[in-house]
């Protein structure tokens, strides 16, 4: 069975439930090693009411973290709250989780929630979990969302839509689709264009031309067609084209991501593609609303550890 490293995310939010609710079933299927502290476990198992299944294989963290998270580590659950601490405490659990990946001491990478603002408060200068891991390899990864009834990769994911415009050129398109064809298998993939009706033929902006230009040049080089588009966004996720196409290429954050987690919300995985290492997530965030009460659905992070065992 696979070793799988997890990193448990922000403390004060779902990921220690999850991992405790969910570690029967996965034990099954593979060998699971959680990256947190046997204080903060306990702690958490005491305010859930979930016991520590006696098989469940955790690495103590603390002494990589600051001192005053050492020096309060009994009492580091704040649930529901943005703290600096919890911010850190996620972030080195995440730090220590993929080196035991890179020294192939466990063989792939699952993360559970963390929180941006927390890591912001924390100091910690990325915006997510993909961003950190691009930076770390120095190599961008790909951002793809989805469930086994549609995938969703990002052409660009974490940058502000003013921006999103300044990355439609042709040379670096090129590069992502190539990029994305050889990380990840599937037959075809319907890729959206970025204004509306897909510019118009230029009428509402020029880079659904380049866009075009991109695909009929890929699907040359790779000597078949592959890719399709540009579609329309307002129709790219109709059902005919959901029955048609289970991979989809947005150009940005939101236009891809608003249809599939309005549809499979609850199902729905994180992958990073294009990196020496597998890394999946959960697709959902910390759900402070929930945090602590017993309500967090496992159905997301169940399909991310299943992504992992089947690739």
């Amino acid at each position: 069975m696979k070793k799988i490293a997890i990193s448990i995310g922000d403390i004060n939010g779902i990921g220690l439930e999850i991992a405790l609710k969910s570690h029967k079933k996965i034990s099954k299927l593979c060998k699971p090693i959680y990256f947190v502290d046997d204080e903060i476990l306990h702690n958490a198992s005491k305010i859930l009411d979930i016991k520590i299944p006696r098989d469940f294989k955790n690495k103590n963290i603390k002494k990589y973290c600051s001192k005053q998270i050492q020096d309060s580590i009994n009492k580091l659950i704040k649930p529901t709250e943005i703290t600096k601490e919890s911010g850190e405490y996620s972030f080195k659990s995440l730090e220590c989780a993929l080196k035991s990946v890179i020294d192939k001491k466990t063989d792939a990478l699952l993360t559970l929630p963390i929180h941006k603002k927390a890591w912001n408060l924390a100091g910690i200068d990325y915006v997510g979990h993909t961003d950190f891991l691009s930076n770390y390899f120095n190599d961008s990864g790909i951002m793809m969302l989805g469930c086994k009834k549609m995938f969703v990769a990002l052409y660009s994911d974490h940058i502000p839509l003013c921006n999103v415009p300044k990355q439609i050129k042709l040379d670096l398109l090129c590069k992502f689709l190539e990029r994305f064809y050889s990380s990840f298998r599937f037959k075809k993939a319907l890729v959206l264009g970025l204004n509306p009706h897909a510019g118009d033929g230029g009428v509402l902006g020029s880079e659904d031309k380049v866009i075009n230009k991109t695909i009929e040049y890929i699907n040359h080089k790779l000597n078949k067609n592959v890719f399709y588009g540009a579609i329309s966004p307002d129709i790219a996720f109709s059902k005919k084209n959901r029955k048609d196409f289970k991979v989809f290429i947005a150009m940005y954050h939101d236009q891809g991501l608003i249809p599939l987690k309005t549809l499979y919300f609850e199902e729905s995985i994180n992958i990073t593609l294009g990196l020496p290492i597998l890394r999946t997530s959960v697709d959902h965030g910390v759900a402070f609303d929930i945090a602590y009460k017993n309500k967090a659905n496992t159905k997301s992070y169940l399909n991310a550890l299943d992504f992992i065992i089947k690739n």
